[in-house]
């Protein structure tokens, strides 16, 4: 058995500078990804949006390669929470996708960076759910005091800074689109192509993606919302601010007046 193991090591991960440093036999690169082939049989994945995945490799070779790259991470974090554990049965009868293993009948090299790529994928979309997850939550908090207050317990600064943490998943998630895209190997080759789509449905990618993009959408919804409060109360502020100046002017003109 081949044992893949994925992790989310970062926010996002420096592929420049990675392949710059790293020395080994590199099957294919862009600026997304690094596919580096370490023996027969023992590859490292590394992906822009701070996922790394290794096949065939011992926990110690694991941790020291993730010290290599750790300076070209935003954010190093290492959590074995946030990892995802698949396993590769070689030379079988049939190519057969199942719950946590898969079985291959030519462990090729694009057969075995297919289930790479799509194990990674999954780890993937599992931080960016739990990034989703804490918004949403915050979100609700706020909903939550404005039910039971009938007003935001929030200043501006914050709920901007909010608003800009929102965006910046939003964005961070717009970027890394392309993850759920198949391979151009899968185009051209029918066999990859069922690997692919059966691994895809073996992990929900497509319906887990889209529970993210609604999740945000909520998101997005009460922040326009709080948005409003905000320069509603703004606008009423300075109304009153308005009307104080003039009330102050009637009494200094009618003050002059008594005097004289």
């Amino acid at each position: 058995m081949m044992q893949v193991l994925s992790y989310q090591v970062a926010d996002s991960i420096d592929i420049r500078g990675v392949k710059e440093l790293v020395k080994m036999k590199l099957l294919k690169a862009d600026a997304d990804e690094l596919f580096f082939q370490v023996q027969e049989h023992q590859f490292i994945y590394v992906f822009k949006y701070g996922v790394v995945c290794f096949l065939n490799h011992t926990e110690h070779e694991i941790g020291a390669f993730l010290q290599v790259v750790a300076p070209f991470c935003k954010n190093f974090f290492f959590v074995k929470e946030l990892s995802e554990e698949f396993e590769i049965a070689p030379y079988a009868k049939t190519n057969k996708v199942g719950y946590n293993t898969i079985e291959l009948i030519d462990p090729n090299v694009d057969a075995l960076r297919l289930v790479m790529l799509n194990v990674s994928q999954s780890v993937a979309l599992d931080y960016y759910s739990e990034q989703t997850a804490k918004l949403l939550e915050e979100t609700n908090a706020h909903t939550r005091t404005l039910e039971q207050k009938g007003t935001l317990n929030v200043s501006g600064k914050k709920l901007q800074k909010f608003i800009g943490k929102t965006l910046n998943l939003k964005n961070r998630i717009s970027e890394n689109l392309y993850i759920l895209d198949s391979p151009p190997e899968t185009w051209e080759d029918e066999e990859l192509n069922r690997i692919d789509l059966g691994l895809k449905r073996t992990f929900d990618l497509q319906e887990r993606f889209k529970s993210i993009e609604e999740s945000l959408q909520i998101v997005k919804e009460n922040l326009e919302l709080f948005k409003d409060i905000m320069q509603y109360r703004k606008s009423t502020l300075l109304e009153w601010i308005i009307i104080i100046l003039i009330l102050v002017e009637v009494l200094n003109l009618f003050a002059e007046k008594i005097f004289r």
